[in-house]
């Protein structure tokens, strides 16, 4: 199931009220439940035979909210700044692998679908790409640090 929609879901949920969602495309389910706690999510995949070198699915690990940490750099209030924010919990990677160049620096221009910045999640390698062409002006995450969801990670003018 595409992120985008797990997260637009989580939003619905937040903004409703209801306590628990469960959605089923096909095979896939995903079961969010609001309460007192932390929000949990549960993703599934159909339980196919695969080849003997493809890992098994695994199924999500609740998502807790993070304990108090120092706040991460607020980014400037600016009308021309857009900001790229992270759609999931994980850890920031500017590069590929450890001691290649970084996706992009400050003062470069990049394109709407330009690969920004890798977030690992569940041991999976998630490329962000930018939603908007510009020019990046400030970097707000720190690289292989955790990040949070919604967490600003690019400035770009």
């Amino acid at each position: 199931m595409d992120l985008r929609k797990i997260k637009t879901l989580i939003d619905l949920v937040e903004q409703s009220g209801i306590s628990e969602l469960e959605v089923k495309e096909g095979e896939e389910s995903v079961r969010i439940s609001r309460n007192t706690g932390p929000v949990t999510q549960y993703l599934t995949a159909p339980a196919v035979a695969a080849p003997a070198a493809l890992p098994a699915p695994v199924a999500a690990a609740p998502v807790a909210a993070a304990p108090a940490a120092a706040p991460a750099a607020a980014p400037r209030a600016s009308d021309s700044r857009h900001i790229v924010k992270a759609p999931m919990v994980g850890t920031f990677y500017r590069s590929p692998s450890p001691g290649a160049k970084s996706f992009v620096e400050v003062g470069q221009t990049v394109k709407a679908g330009q690969v920004l910045c890798i977030i690992e999640a569940m041991k999976m390698l998630n490329q962000i790409e930018s939603d908007k062409a510009g020019v990046v002006v400030e970097i707000l995450a720190d690289n292989e640090k955790p990040v949070e969801f919604d967490q600003p990670l690019f400035a770009i003018e």
